[in-house]
């Protein structure tokens, strides 16, 4: 009886040990992709807003975003710049946070803003037009400043602006 104590006690014991280290590993991977950060503006029609932002213009960068964050500063964002226009489409799979996604064309308007998008939903947003960047900031950012679309994003890294060419 004792000995078989001891074996089930062993087994638990290496089972959580083995879920630790995945727990780790797995915590390790999420830290892995390196993102660079920079500044924005947003010019609407009343006002000036800057953003510090990180930027994602690879695959894997984009394919990570904000996943598995629990909060963002109020003046931050995350650009997911692609190569060339087109429709794009998002999704919240694995994403905690409620977000606003504005949607920007070459020229650096704004052509749609998703509003309040919902945690963890695999729903596809789309820009429905032609886009190449999104903007994503924490929900209710776009209500609150009166951004809207046809207002402008201020970053190097667009086509016909100074900076990083991501095409």
């Amino acid at each position: 009886m004792l000995k078989t104590n001891i074996i089930v006690l062993l087994k638990s014991a290496s089972a959580s040990l083995i879920l630790v280290f995945f727990m780790f590993t797995s915590a390790l991977a999420q830290d892995a992709v390196v993102f660079e950060q920079s500044t924005l503006k947003i010019e609407t029609t009343d006002a000036v807003h800057n953003f510090e932002i990180e930027i994602a213009t690879n695959d894997e960068q984009r394919a990570r975003g904000l996943m598995f964050r629990n909060d963002m500063a109020p003046d931050a964002g995350m650009l997911f710049v692609y190569r060339r226009d087109r429709v794009l489409t998002m999704w919240m799979a694995n994403t905690y946070l409620p977000l606003d996604m504005l949607f920007i064309g070459s020229d650096g308007r704004i052509v749609r803003i998703a509003e309040n998008t919902i945690p963890l939903s695999r729903t596809t947003i789309s820009s429905r037009n032609r886009a190449r960047a999104v903007l994503e900031l924490n929900a209710g950012t776009a209500r609150r400043l009166g951004i809207n679309a046809g207002d402008r994003v201020v970053y190097d890294g667009l086509p016909g602006q100074q900076g990083p060419d991501y095409r």
